[in-house]
């Protein structure tokens, strides 16, 4: 169900970004999407962020309390599509998107798949995933934190069919580890960051009110 319809021009571009914000934030205890972050709200920035990388077209995938959330983010170049099955999981978020990427008119070469929480994707991490697809020739570009390979990725068309197939809770990352040898990975050391409880929002905050040069990734984040 697609309710922002906003006809963009982006024939000139393939590689698309998907941002993942259908969840219920349970565990916030209030819709995260709506939380203020940098003068606006989180969903806001991170649609921003996409909006001034290299990709387009920019997808965001709603759910629960869509109708509240979908204000933030109305008058944005983006397209919106509604997740009714949302409490099923991440999996179902990503199905909903890659539909809508397979029924555009224009062939999507790539996705890049993030969420609206992690607060430090910026447009230039975006667009690093977008470099080096093209430089390493890999179908899967995936940041590096914490040991591990993450969102934001990028995928080639040739992972569509899979990333639709995911069951029940599974997010992207089990596409990632399914597809190692095709994996190419940048290092993203503040990617381990999400926000999830008010404990990590009332982290954050502290983080920001600080400078830009007090946050090195190796912070201590409980």
């Amino acid at each position: 169900m697609v309710f922002n319809t906003e006809q963009i021009d982006n024939e000139k571009s393939t590689i698309a970004i998907m941002i993942l914000a259908a969840g219920a934030s349970t565990r916030m205890g209030t819709p995260k999407q709506l939380l203020l972050y940098q003068g606006r709200s989180f969903l806001q920035y991170i649609t921003e962020m996409a909006i001034a990388s290299v990709c387009q077209p920019v997808v965001v995938v709603l759910g629960a309390n869509a109708e509240q959330i979908h204000p933030q983010i109305k008058q944005l170049p983006v397209r919106v599509v509604k997740n009714l099955d949302w409490a099923s999981g991440m999996s179902a978020s990503i199905k909903s998107g890659i539909e809508l990427l397979n029924n555009l008119p224009q062939k999507i070469e790539a996705v890049v798949i993030t969420l609206c929480d992690q607060p430090f994707v910026s447009h230039k991490i975006i667009n690093q995933l977008v470099d080096a697809y093209y430089s390493t020739k890999k179908p899967i570009i995936a940041c590096e934190y914490a040991g591990t390979l993450g969102v934001p990725a990028l995928f080639s068309q040739i992972f569509f069919s899979e990333l639709a197939a995911l069951k029940e809770t599974s997010g992207a990352k089990k596409v990632i580890n399914n597809n190692l040898n095709e994996v190419f990975s940048i290092p993203f050391p503040l990617g381990d960051i999400d926000i999830d409880t008010p404990k990590d929002y009332e982290q954050l905050l502290s983080i920001s009110a600080g400078t830009e040069s007090s946050v090195d990734g190796s912070a201590n984040w409980s």
